[in-house]
Formats: C-alpha cells, sequence, structure tokens
C-alpha cells in the first residue's frame, strides 16, 4: 500500500443521536441473545470481562471486581433471556426508516454528521452491528474505507475490521481493546516469544497507555492491509464463495475456508507490504497472533519466521510471499470445486483441507 494507492479525507464534525444509539445497542443485544452461547466458556467469559469494561467505561488498567463482573454478567444473562425471540428492529435516521443491513443508506444519512454504522455478519454467521464516531474517509479502488474512533454501541465481540460489499469498516477503539487484550494475556503468561520481541519495541512497562496507543496506530495499517487483501482475494475467488461460505455455516468446515480464505488475503496484500516496509514490531505482532487453525495451516512460514529471529534475514520471509499466494489460491479453489460438485453436503469434502492444504 503505497500513499498515493489510498485518499484521505478528516472528519471530526460528530452529532450524537441518542435514540438511535438505543436502537443499534437493542440489536447488538438480540444478537448476543441469539449467538453467545456458541462460545466456549472460557471465551465467553473473556469477552464478557472485557465488554463489561467497554460499557463501564473503565479503563485497561483497572483491575477488575470478580464479584462486580459477575453481579453484571447475570443482569445482562436475564436482559438476553428475554430478546432471544425478539426480531432486529429498523433504524431510524433523519426521518427515514432503514432495515438495520441496510449500511449505505443508513450512512448517507449519518457520515455527514460525524457518524459510521454497520450491521453485517461474522463468524458463523453471527450479525454484527455497531455506531461509532467518524474518524476519517479513505478510498481505495472503488472501495470506501470507513474508520471510525470511540464507539456508542456494540455486541458482545467487536471485529476490528469487517468489509461488507463496497464498504470497509475499521474500528479504531475495538482494535485498541484486542491490542490491549493481547498485551494483557501476554503479560500474565509471558510464554509468547514473538509478542515479547514485539513488545520490545514499546515502553509497555513505564507507560501502559501511551504503549497501547502506539501498537494500536501502527496495527491500524496492518488492520486496513488485511481487508484489501480481503477485497483481492474476492476478486479471485468470485461470489461463489461466499455461497460455499453460507453452505457451510456454524461447522468445522467454516473454520477452515475461513482460515484458507485469511492466509490468502495476507499473502496477497499484508504480509508483502509488512516485509518490503520491514515493519519490523508489526512483524513480530502478527506472528504473535498467528494462532489456532491459521497457524496449523502454515508451519512452514512459522519456521521461516523463527529463522528470521535467529538470522536477522527477511529473505526467507520475503521469499515466501509469492509460493503462499499461489498455494492458497489453490487451496481455495479446491474447497470452491468441492462446493460446485458437492453443494450443500460439501462439509465433509472440505474438512480435510486441514491436513491437505498444509504449507
Amino acid at each position: 500500500m503505497t500513499a498515493d494507492s489510498i485518499h484521505r479525507e478528516s472528519k471530526s464534525n460528530c452529532t450524537f443521536p441518542q435514540p438511535l444509539c438505543d436502537i443499534v445497542q437493542k440489536n447488538c443485544d438480540i444478537s448476543d441473545a441469539r449467538y453467545a452461547g456458541d462460545y466456549s466458556l472460557c471465551t465467553y467469559l473473556l469477552k464478557m470481562r472485557e465488554y463489561y469494561r467497554w460499557e463501564q467505561g473503565v479503563t485497561f488498567g483497572t483491575k477488575l471486581s470478580h464479584e462486580v463482573v459477575g453481579e453484571w454478567v447475570e443482569k445482562r444473562e436475564r436482559k438476553w433471556n428475554q430478546l432471544e425471540t425478539t426480531p432486529y428492529s429498523p433504524l431510524h435516521v433523519t426521518g427515514h426508516r432503514f432495515d438495520p443491513f441496510d449500511n449505505d443508506g443508513i450512512n448517507r444519512e449519518l457520515l455527514p454528521r460525524g457518524l459510521v454504522y454497520s450491521g453485517g455478519y461474522g463468524r458463523f454467521c453471527k450479525p454484527h452491528f455497531f455506531l461509532g464516531r467518524l474518524l476519517r474517509i479513505e478510498r481505495f479502488r472503488n472501495y470506501t474505507v470507513l474508520v471510525s474512533a470511540d464507539e456508542y454501541a456494540r455486541d458482545l465481540t467487536a471485529p476490528p475490521a469487517m468489509t461488507r460489499d463496497n464498504t470497509i469498516f475499521v474500528r479504531c477503539e475495538s482494535l485498541r481493546r484486542m491490542v490491549w487484550e493481547k498485551v494483557e494475556d501476554w503479560q500474565w503468561k509471558k510464554a509468547n516469544r514473538a509478542m515479547t520481541s514485539a513488545m520490545a519495541y514499546y515502553n509497555i512497562e513505564h507507560d501502559l497507555d501511551e504503549a497501547i496507543e502506539k501498537i494500536t496506530e501502527n496495527e491500524l495499517e496492518t488492520v486496513i492491509l488485511h481487508e484489501l487483501g480481503e477485497i483481492l482475494a474476492g476478486d479471485l475467488l468470485g461470489d461463489g464463495w461466499n455461497q460455499m461460505l453460507a453452505a457451510v455455516g456454524r461447522t468445522p468446515a467454516e473454520m477452515v475456508i475461513r482460515a484458507v480464505r485469511d492466509q490468502l488475503s495476507d499473502y496477497l496484500s499484508t504480509l508483502p507490504a509488512l516485509f518490503e516496509l520491514e515493519n519490523l514490531p508489526s512483524i513480530h505482532f502478527y506472528f504473535a497472533n498467528l494462532t489456532g487453525m491459521r497457524k496449523e495451516l502454515c508451519p512452514t512460514l512459522v519456521r521461516d519466521y523463527q529463522r528470521w529471529v535467529d538470522t536477522g534475514n527477511l529473505a526467507g520471509l520475503k521469499k515466501s510471499v509469492p509460493i503462499g499466494k499461489q498455494h492458497w489460491l489453490a487451496v481455495a479453489q479446491s474447497a470452491l470445486r468441492s462446493y460446485d460438485e458437492h453443494g450443500d453436503q460439501c462439509v465433509p469434502h472440505i474438512e480435510p483441507l486441514m491436513e491437505s492444504g498444509r504449507l
């Protein structure tokens, strides 16, 4: 990504409408009521802990009371029980009525007021909604990048970035909270060597808040790079990918193909840029957060990273980019062929890619 590839516009004027915020938050609560049970108990409790921190405006460094958070969780769960069968509410903006997933229509009204809204679907087809303060607008090819700052309404899971149609939504506050969670986990365990290497570039021990801000600022470009990679991957894979994703939703096969798509996106955009710019803290941060299915799928990349750590020579990582592009595109196309051949019964044919698709 170069300076002339993205056009930036700064936005600061914000008019905050409380009724709209209340409706968006209600839709967030309905989504959580229906899908929060999909998380493992450990993941659920961690998410609720940070959700409490956001809702109550508690600073990152403040120690939370287990008793107080526990009471808040019980109250929130009782509220969810009452909302589980409630339909999502339409949004009323400047006298117009909008479906909660009509991002284009809603943002036509909100962007001039310094606000940004998003309604879309994430992992396991869970709806995500948020309303935030518009920080700036960026342009990339035919896409609009809407970067938000403070968030006024959100659900339990707050993805730092999502792409919907021709719009990329980047959420700085969610990214900042994700960074904090990663840093806090590292402070507890100290077992993630890549994270230790990344944190060596920041003054974590002496000024935590300033360090979190600097990490967030640096990683914001990485998040945008990944979403740009998603666009490039979409151009290569076509509309059939989303149809396949819907067919395998809430199965192990969904986790596999999402990980494959993420890897393809990163090899198309994120990794080439990080390696070319030699953004060392972001490279370490990337590998610190390469976990789960994605890490299982790319042992060679992990070895190349360790070789760089040992030698200081980025040549191996840079050489891995064209190989990775070709490999993950082939794996993604293999999944699409399985879907074309087997339709909704493709799940058992896609799951083996966890083994055969490794690089």
